[in-house]
């Protein structure tokens, strides 16, 4: 290469920077385009409204004199045959029994320290682990006015303590005690006598021990006949009863009950048959739900829902009415910007799958315009949820379709793309 030649091309690669920067810097500096960053974004649609429990539901009453000892607590699963009541002339013995059952958990608990079984093969330092992390269970339970649990918890708080005190040469013994429990606990039961009435369980059935009145009126046959006013004037206070003193409890047939309630519709768009989920205030867990019924109440934003569960859980049959959120399932998507849409015609190759025959087809798609470079290009939109002033795409759609991070053209391109 000459001298000559040398020159002229050093000249035109500093003409060809020149315009590269000149180009940079004017684009930069005169950009006809406003775009926004495509992004990762999800929502959950939740519905409220204040619903109403409807179970089949058999009220349980007594002769209506004497005094009533309750042998099951609310909420529990009852066999067919299960106590649920004793009846007594007086208190006495049911103080007596109150007494008797308090001795027992005494001599059940100084009987597990007594274990041979538990001493032996118990360690120091893994017994001290356990008396730190029950203590912290104790905590957590009295903190959560988890009562039941807390009561639990100081028992095993104490048979560990005990055991301790016994295996670190304490020379702690509860023989004397125990032998006195249990003298204690026959002269006791030397003192029962048998209850008037026995009060037992007709069916496999939750227990609720009170009626509120409801029981007929709120049945899985009525259910089509409730109507939103009926609903707005049912509390957990109940309607008063006439045989209100010879009632003892209630109940709740089989595991199947309902949800009945009016709720705004309009984003969740649920339908008939299908499932959904919901959240109760008295359950930590969601629920999974059918939907059984919808019924215009005046609009699509008073809509009257029949949804039926098949859990039921003890939380649940303490209530009548509760606060209920129906949780659409979590839908995620690329976010796009109202204002971006719009909308171009595109001719496609099309391929008959069983034939194999090709064809053009021509559809008016939804999309955005995006910058690749400098030039705006068109991607189609898959529409997975629309809010006001966005549309979520899927996030799969796959070649053509709008993705994450794209440069979304928001201003500045005509639907033409120009």
């Amino acid at each position: 290469m000459n001298e000559l030649t040398a020159k002229i091309l050093k000249y035109l690669l500093l003409i060809f920077a020149g315009v590269l920067v000149i180009s940079i810097v004017y684009h930069a500096f005169n950009q006809d385009y406003e775009t926004e960053t495509a992004v990762y974004a999800e929502v959950s649609d939740v519905s409220a409204f204040q619903g109403v429990f409807v179970r089949d539901e058999t009220v349980q009453t007594y002769s209506g004199s004497g005094i009533i000892r309750y042998c099951v607590e609310d909420g529990a699963k009852l066999g067919v045959g299960s106590v649920i009541a004793e009846v007594y002339a007086n208190e006495e013995q049911i103080d007596l029994r109150a007494k008797i059952a308090e001795k027992e958990d005494e001599l059940a608990l100084l009987t597990k320290v007594e274990n041979p079984g538990v001493s032996e093969y118990a360690q120091p330092a893994n017994l001290a682990e356990l008396i730190a992390a029950q203590y912290r269970e104790l905590i957590r339970c009295r903190e959560h006015g988890d009562f039941e649990a807390l009561s639990r918890s100081k028992r095993e708080l104490t048979v560990l303590m005990s055991t301790y005190d016994k295996i670190t040469g304490n020379d702690v013994q509860y023989a004397a005690q125990i032998a006195q429990l249990e003298e204690e606990i026959a002269q006791l039961n030397a003192k029962k006598v048998e209850p008037n009435e026995v009060i037992r369980a007709s069916e496999s059935a939750y227990f609720i021990s009170y009626a509120d009145g409801y029981e007929s009126v709120l049945t899985t046959e009525n259910l089509s006949q409730l109507t939103a006013e009926q609903l707005a004037q049912i509390t957990n206070d109940g309607i008063q009863q006439s045989n209100e003193q010879q009632i003892i409890g209630k109940l709740v047939n089989g595991y199947t009950w309902y949800i009945v309630g009016v709720f705004d519709n309009t984003k969740l768009r649920l339908s008939e048959a299908s499932r959904t989920k919901i959240r109760l205030e008295s359950v930590s867990e969601a629920l999974s739900v059918e939907v059984v019924s919808l019924v215009s109440a005046g609009d699509i934003t008073k809509t009257l829902g029949v949804f039926r569960c098949e859990k039921m859980t003890e939380e649940v049959v303490r209530h009548r009415t509760e606060r209920v959120e129906i949780v659409r399932d979590t839908i995620s998507g690329v976010k796009v910007p109202r204002e971006a849409i719009r909308f171009k015609e595109l001719t496609e190759t099309i391929t008959d799958e069983e034939t194999g025959a090709s064809y053009e087809q021509t559809t008016n798609y939804m999309g955005v315009y995006v910058l690749v470079g400098e030039s705006a290009e068109f991607r189609k939109l898959d529409i997975v949820y629309e809010e006001e002033n966005y549309y979520l795409s899927n996030l799969d759609a796959g070649n053509g379709y709008v993705a994450l991070y794209d440069d979304i053209i928001v201003n500045g391109v005509m639907a033409d793309g120009n």
